[in-house]
C-alpha cells in the first residue's frame, strides 16, 4: 500500500523524489564481520550439485578481501557491521538493526559452466552496488566532477 502511494506522488510530481540518505554507519565502518545465512533450498541443491554449498559466502568473502575497504573480524562484537550472506543483508552489529539489503540476482541453468558464470555474474553486481553504497557521497561526486573535466577527444576526419 505504502509502494503504490509512493509511486503515485512521484507519478504526479512528474520527477521521482530525491535520494534518501544512506546510513552513515554503511560509509563510515571499518570493521565487519560476515556471516552465511545460508541459502533457498532451490539454490542450495544448485550448490550441493556443485559440491560446494559455501560457495556464495566463500567468493562473497574472498570478494571483500581483495577489496580491503572493510577489515573483517572473526567476531560480530569486534565488529561495527555484520554482513549476513544470502542476499547481503547488512546489520548494525551494536543494535542488530538491518540498514541496507542488497541482492546479485543469479540466473539458473542446465548446464554447470554457464551456471558459474552466471554466479560470477550476480557475485559481480552485488559487489558494484556495494561498492557504490559504501563510498560517501561527497567521494562519488568528487569523481563525477574530475571525470566531467577531463577533456574529451573528438575524432575528426580528414
Amino acid at each position: 500500500m505504502l509502494a503504490a502511494a509512493l509511486g503515485c506522488v512521484a507519478q504526479k510530481a512528474g520527477t521521482p523524489p530525491p535520494a534518501a540518505p544512506v546510513p552513515g554507519l554503511i560509509t563510515s565502518a571499518k570493521k565487519i564481520f560476515t556471516a552465511n545465512m545460508g541459502a533457498d533450498n532451490f539454490s542450495q541443491n544448485a550448490f550441493k550439485k556443485l559440491q560446494d554449498p559455501a560457495r556464495p559466502y566463500n567468493a562473497f568473502y574472498a570478494e571483500m578481501k581483495s577489496w580491503n575497504h572493510y577489515e573483517i573480524v572473526d567476531s560480530p562484537a569486534d565488529a561495527e557491521l555484520i554482513f549476513e550472506i544470502g542476499n547481503l543483508a547488512i546489520v548494525d552489529a551494536k543494535t542488530h538493526v538491518r540498514l541496507w539489503t542488497l541482492a546479485g540476482p543469479v540466473d539458473g541453468a542446465f548446464r554447470k559452466a554457464t551456471f558459474e558464470k552466471n554466479l560470477n555474474e550476480g557475485l559481480s553486481l552485488l559487489m558494484e552496488d556495494l561498492k557504490k553504497l559504501s563510498t560517501p557521497v561527497a567521494v562519488r561526486a568528487e569523481a563525477r566532477a574530475q571525470q566531467e573535466k577531463r577533456p574529451h577527444s573528438i575524432a575528426t576526419q580528414d
